[in-house]
């Protein structure tokens, strides 16, 4: 009986990613799957190339619909106990700052009737 039981356990090994600072954040859906693509931008300075580099990493994770809104719902609960023991998350000054001398976000500029208005056509993972 005894052999039985060692038998039948199981050996687990969690291997854990790097870590990883999100530096911009996008979200794609379609009808099975909420996308979420967290994208690292490093500037790497390599003294043999006169020119600059810029190393980019991606970190997708692909939710169903129902996942991703009990996500939603976690992150919510999160940040009102966050902000509850440390204070209003407040939108960084220099943040204020860059918006003040580039004009508003989502504020469309005045464009002339010559120039073409062009909408960038958001990435797929269907090809």
């Amino acid at each position: 009986m005894e052999e039985q039981k060692q038998e039948q356990r199981l050996n687990i090994s969690i291997s854990d990613g790097d870590a990883f600072f999100a530096h911009e954040t996008s979200i794609n859906v379609n009808p099975m799957q909420v996308i979420l693509d967290f994208k690292s931008v490093t500037p790497r300075i390599d003294l043999r190339s006169p020119k600059p580099s810029l190393s980019i990493k991606h970190n997708v994770i692909m939710l169903e619909p129902y996942h991703a809104k009990k996500m939603l719902e976690m992150f919510a609960d999160s940040i009102k106990r966050y902000e509850k023991e440390f204070g209003k998350i407040e939108k960084p000054k220099a943040v204020e700052q860059m918006e003040k001398k580039k004009g508003k976000p989502g504020k469309a500029k005045k464009e002339s009737a010559k120039e073409p208005v062009i909408t960038a056509k958001a990435p797929s993972y269907f090809g």
